[in-house]
């Protein structure tokens, strides 16, 4: 497949969706195994809920919440592993571990820790947009020169673009009706030149337009897959690998018919 999976795997106990479900390693190597199993390509540990009202979690707890999870996957199995975190001493012990990936929820606006973390490891690094300030009256020409300063200020940081998957930031910093302006737009994205990542498995713009609780918006969940194999986006970021990925091998076998 084009498009690749990556599977979320939080072990927090007050995530919006999942939260409690996998914080105990061997529940987490369980749906990790599952994940796997499954489709997924990369499995994205987290381990500090950011849905809206989230408690924050020192760096010490986070470490010790999700560098045991990363260090058993690493031995375990045979999948790439991001780890989701926006401080970078979390980040450092994660690259210390094993991971892949690092995937930061505030690209490089939290702390000056995580820009060197990155530039000096080798590691690929998933930089997400978000804003310490939203505006409602953005367009998507808007957000195309946010994305590219958010590019600049890691390319400032010495982060090679190589390196580099970036994630528009579905529910971050958004209204819904932008949420769904960016998805509607995703092909645009390309012009930055660089893998893309969609993660709007299960989020709240899902509700806005179905009026659907979190335990069902698999169907929403599809829907934006759909956007993100016709934008050809690299990754998309879900909870329910086995359903996404079946969707996304028959969109794909449909599309290279065309």
């Amino acid at each position: 497949m084009k498009t690749q999976i990556m599977g979320i795997l939080n072990v927090t106990p007050d995530s919006f969706s999942d939260g409690g479900k996998y914080n105990d390693i061997d529940r987490a190597m369980i749906q990790c195994d599952k994940m796997v199993k499954e489709g997924a390509t990369i499995i994205d540990v987290g381990g500090e809920s950011t849905r809206p009202g989230f408690i924050k979690v020192e760096a010490a707890d986070e470490i010790d919440r999700v560098i045991p999870v990363v260090e058993k996957i690493k031995s375990n199995f045979d999948v790439a592993v991001s780890l989701d975190t926006y401080k970078g001493e979390v980040a450092k012990a994660g690259i210390e571990a094993g991971i892949d990936i690092v995937n930061d929820i505030w690209g490089l606006q939290y702390d000056d820790i995580m820009s060197k973390v990155v530039a000096g490891a080798d590691v690929k690094y998933c930089m997400m947009h978000n804003l310490k300030e939203p505006n409602e009256n953005w367009t998507m020409d808007d957000f195309m020169n946010s994305f590219k300063s958010d590019l600049d200020r890691a390319y400032k940081a010495n982060i090679s673009k190589d390196k580099i998957i970036y994630d528009p930031g579905i529910g971050f910093a958004k209204s819904q009706e932008q949420n769904l302006m960016i998805m509607a737009n995703l092909a645009r994205l390309n012009d930055l030149g660089l893998p893309i990542l969609l993660g709007a498995s299960r989020k709240s713009v899902i509700n806005y337009v179905c009026d659907l609780p979190v335990d069902q918006r698999l169907e929403g969940t599809l829907a934006t897959t759909a956007c993100a194999v016709m934008a050809r986006c690299d990754y998309v970021r879900v909870h329910d690998v086995a359903e996404n990925y079946r969707f996304i091998q028959m969109f794909e076998g449909i599309m290279e018919r065309k």
